[in-house]
């Protein structure tokens, strides 16, 4: 395992400090240490980031290259990143806060399965023939967009950007990635590892720094064609209003209020297994995280005593230790908004039956336990608003209708759980609840083959998929020939 840490910017498959000079401490949230300071992008350096993509996108070295051979590079990559799993989840460890266990054994993963998957994806990416009046051929072709810019969140690194970057490149674009300044290290070691197993120059650039100099100047870009961002709802609608002027094309992946719903016939012991994980999984920093447990009012005081007994059971320490199931919150900015929540819980009237206290490990870092509220009304700012932290909401419903009421009653739509033994509740109740993403009798499952995103403040546009590939990252031509003498 490599002690090394890459820390500047990655434009045309070199190393290049910021134009200005400027840099930026990356943190390890779990010591409050210093990891390393980390080359900060500004206009510039997007300047020359976007030089070095477009350069790219008519070199014959990309432009021309056979679709097994791009096929190739991107399974050549998920290799890469398998044989250095160990070092990539190590080091996402030290600069997000989640466990090792997390990183090693569930985003690395998944990364090596995405670049596999769009590795069989870029030798698919075809038209039709269509049968038009007249004497003519008509044909469609799918070209890439051109310049896409990727801006992902810190609170899956590597997997997200790999959710974006991989289909970009499976269809022929050429990419530009702007980490989250919180987490940019495997960003940056990512894109080494694609230049050393034979990407061209200039295919793949990561320009580690803020989103009000360098993410607004990649999204302001007239030389950058596609915008996919994944983070929060005000930062896309920013990134909305900032692409007008030229016009981009744009996916949103934001934020959710997710409701994990518990009907009394369910397998108790699995859905509170379910929904604690829904929501203490990762920290309970993720999108799609279970914050919101509804239970219905028969089972409500049984099933909040199981969860309690989750929660006590989830410990909180070194996320490098083994016996560790949550780690530092990202941030001490991120914790000081978590805590907030904890307090307006409190004064709204919510009951605190679990957590909520701020802690330490060894005197040093960002760390909070599991944390619950019973007896909450879904009105409250706790059971509306993103917190993005171990911290749920859990109410009690009457039935089905009102379950239903209660979970679409948020201005989210990314993901809902559903826990019954009838199927046919399953069905109708994952029909009813407004959310790109519904799980039954589980929680928590991605594959590289399934699509993921949101409906209403929660986002347009798909991750992950072949659709979401060929939708976000290519154009079609029509194109007609006169077959007439």
């Amino acid at each position: 395992m490599s002690n090394e840490v890459r820390n500047r910017l990655w434009i045309g498959n070199a190393w290049a400090d910021a134009e200005s000079g400027a840099t930026f401490d990356s943190l390890n949230p779990a010591t409050g240490e210093v990891i390393t300071a980390v080359a900060r992008a500004g206009e510039a350096d997007i300047d020359q980031a976007v030089a070095a993509a477009r350069g790219a996108l008519v070199d014959p070295a990309w432009r021309d290259i056979d679709p097994h051979e791009r096929a190739r590079l991107l399974w050549a990559l998920g290799d890469a990143i398998e044989a250095n799993a160990k070092e990539l989840a190590a080091l996402e460890t030290r600069d997000n806060g989640k466990t090792y266990f997390e990183s090693l054994y569930a985003d690395m993963p998944l990364a090596v399965k995405l670049w596999r998957y769009y590795a069989g994806l870029a030798d698919k990416v075809h038209g039709l023939t269509i049968p038009v009046r007249g004497p003519f051929l008509n044909y469609t072709m799918r070209e890439p967009v051109g310049v896409v810019g990727v801006i992902t969140p810190w609170n899956f690194p590597l997997v997200i950007a790999t959710w974006k970057i991989a289909g970009a490149l499976a269809t022929g674009n050429t990419i530009i990635h702007k980490p989250a300044e919180q987490t940019p290290l495997t960003a940056i070691r990512m894109a080494e590892l694609a230049a050393e197993v034979g990407f061209p120059e200039g295919v793949f650039n990561v320009v580690p720094g803020f989103g009000q100099d360098a993410g607004s100047a990649l999204v302001k870009h007239p030389g950058v064609d596609a915008i996919a961002f994944t983070g929060s709802t005000a930062v896309g609608k920013t990134i909305m209003r900032d692409s007008v002027d030229t016009l981009k094309k744009v996916s949103l992946e934001l934020g959710g209020k997710s409701p994990n719903v518990v009907f009394a016939d369910a397998d108790l012991k699995a859905a509170t297994f379910g929904a604690t994980s829904g929501i203490f999984y990762g920290k309970g920093e993720v999108c799609a995280a279970g914050s919101r447990i509804l239970v219905e009012r028969s089972i409500y005081d049984e099933f909040m005593e199981g969860l309690v007994a989750r929660a006590a059971k989830t410990v909180v320490g070194d996320p490098m230790d083994k016996g560790t199931k949550l780690g530092a919150i990202v941030s001490e900015q991120q914790l000081d908004r978590v805590m907030a929540y904890v307090k307006s819980g409190k004064s709204e009237g919510a009951r605190l039956a679990a957590g909520g206290e701020r802690t330490t490990v060894d005197g040093k870092g960002n760390f909070v336990t599991a944390t619950l509220f019973a007896d909450v009304d879904p009105d409250m700012t706790i059971a509306q608003e993103e917190i993005f932290g171990p911290v749920a909401a859990v109410i009690p419903f009457d039935d089905e209708a009102h379950a239903i009421e209660i979970a679409n009653n948020t201005i989210y739509g990314l993901a809902a759980g559903v826990w019954t033994k009838d199927s046919a509740r399953a069905h109708r109740v994952a029909a009813a609840i407004q959310a790109g993403t519904v799980w039954v009798n589980t929680y928590h499952q991605y594959d590289a083959s399934s699509p993921f995103g949101g409906y209403k403040s929660s986002g347009f546009g798909r991750d992950m998929g072949y659709e979401s590939a060929i939708e976000k990252f290519t154009q079609v031509k029509s194109v007609w020939v006169s077959t007439d003498g």
